[in-house]
């Protein structure tokens, strides 16, 4: 494979595509249960859902790029702009091509789901699908970048929690159901989380850089009960659901996830050196896209 090949596939930061991908997989479990799932409308929306996060990644990429936030300083996998194997030019083109794709595959989503008997559903996600683009770009990019004003979590947890979740659903069935709230919750809630961890190992590089994440606001020690808390209620939310809804023990093999959730959460409170978290990310991110699988096999088994 080229070189510049493999510095784009980098960019893509393909570690973060299973996180992305696990709403679309509980409400499309969810939809399956109740006898609403659809091939086509899976398909695209896992496909409009990657595009998202990568074009996310890529903005990302640009935009502590240009900032200087993406230092010597930083813990993490050295980023593109970064290394000077791309050019911001070459970013910003990059991104301008991926949100074409991305508006295309959510056009394409949006009919195979609703076609022309459900307009103002259609225009309700249309409207959802550039609100979703926005807050990828945004995130990061311009001067008024809601990630370096302490707003990422809770962007995550709306968009990867209810939009993901919640959205995906009514995608399959063109109406809301009080069974997707709490897995729209624990998926939003570990996904924030994912953030979280992040952002306690880039305290020092991001406080220099004046990104004032949460956890820059907060300190070190408060993020990490903060952590606690992202991860210790995920666990009871879902395990309130599988109660709450079950049907067969099978549906509680989800369970399975806590143990490894559990290890996460010992692990975060022994240590107090930012850089010895870095591991624990890809863990976690893992671990809830685990949760999400195992949430639709219970359903489906």
């Amino acid at each position: 494979m080229p070189k510049k090949y493999k510095i784009w596939l980098s960019a893509f930061r393909l570690r973060t595509l299973p996180l992305s991908i696990s709403g679309i997989i509980v409400a499309a479990s969810l939809a399956a249960y109740n006898g609403l799932f659809n091939w086509m409308v899976f398909v695209l929306a896992i496909l409009t859902t990657l595009s998202l996060q990568v074009l996310s990644n890529l903005a990302n990429d640009y935009g502590d790029g240009v900032k200087g936030t993406d230092n010597h300083e930083r813990i993490g996998p050295q980023r593109a702009l970064q290394s000077g194997d791309i050019s911001p030019e070459e970013m910003f083109d990059a991104i301008k091509v991926n949100i074409l794709i991305t508006i295309g595959l959510a056009f394409f989503l949006i009919m195979a789901a609703f076609g022309t008997n459900h307009f103002l559903l259609a225009m309700l996600f249309f409207g959802i699908g550039l609100l979703s683009i926005y807050a990828a770009i945004k995130y990061t990019i311009g001067k008024n970048a809601y990630g370096y004003r302490g707003l990422g979590d809770l962007f995550v947890f709306v968009f990867f929690g209810f939009v993901s979740v919640v959205g995906g659903y009514v995608l399959f069935s063109k109406e809301l159901d009080h069974i997707v709230f709490l897995p729209a919750c624990t998926i939003g809630l570990l996904s924030a989380a994912v953030l979280n961890l992040n952002n306690l190992r880039d305290i020092n590089s991001d406080r220099n850089a004046n990104k004032n994440t949460l956890i820059v606001k907060m300190g070190f020690e408060k993020g990490k009960k903060y952590h606690y808390f992202l991860v210790g209620s995920a666990i009871v939310l879902s395990a309130l659901y599988g109660i709450l809804y079950y049907t067969s023990i099978f549906n509680l093999i989800y369970f399975i996830a806590y143990i490894p959730l559990v290890k996460h959460l010992i692990f975060v409170y022994k240590n107090s050196e930012p850089k010895l978290l870095d591991p624990e990310l890809k863990k976690l991110a893992l671990t809830t896209f685990l949760l999400s699988v195992l949430l639709a096999i219970g359903h489906l088994i």
